[in-house]
């Protein structure tokens, strides 16, 4: 009767520890706000375009715009959809408007050392693209 007593004290005293280290797990999840900077090369030899992404998590949902140079110069500012954060892995959309048109990036890349890293996907001329890209979190 002790042994079956103490084999039930164990395993309680067990699983509480498993609660309290997946609660503390929880309480370190990763939070990738803050505002990240990259650069892609420009069309065709052109220059070089700095890109900048501000992105906030609220609770799961991922919020944010990203600025990116325009035709002509001018930095277009556009809110991101669709924002997730999975563990490390970051996800969202940016979709833009150009003369009746509508462009949708679909970026996801992992979350580590203060960087964001990954792949966007988009369609250009009806075919499936894709490019690297990697976003430094600015201080």
């Amino acid at each position: 009767m002790k042994i079956i007593k103490y084999t039930k004290i164990l395993l309680g005293a067990v699983l509480l520890t498993g609660t309290m280290i997946q609660a503390r797990a929880d309480d370190t999840k990763l939070d990738p706000t803050g505002k990240y900077q990259w650069v892609m090369p420009g069309r065709n030899g052109g220059p070089d375009r700095t890109n900048t992404l501000v992105l906030k998590l609220d609770g799961e949902k991922l919020t944010g715009k990203l600025s990116a140079p325009g035709r002509g110069g001018q930095v277009n500012e556009t809110q991101i959809t669709d924002g997730k954060l999975t563990g490390a892995d970051v996800s969202f959309s940016v979709v833009r408007t150009y003369n009746e048109n509508t462009f949708t990036n679909r970026y996801s890349g992992k979350f580590t050392d203060g960087a964001i890293q990954g792949k966007f996907e988009f369609t250009r001329n009806g075919e499936a693209q894709s490019r690297d890209w990697k976003a430094k979190l600015q201080k």
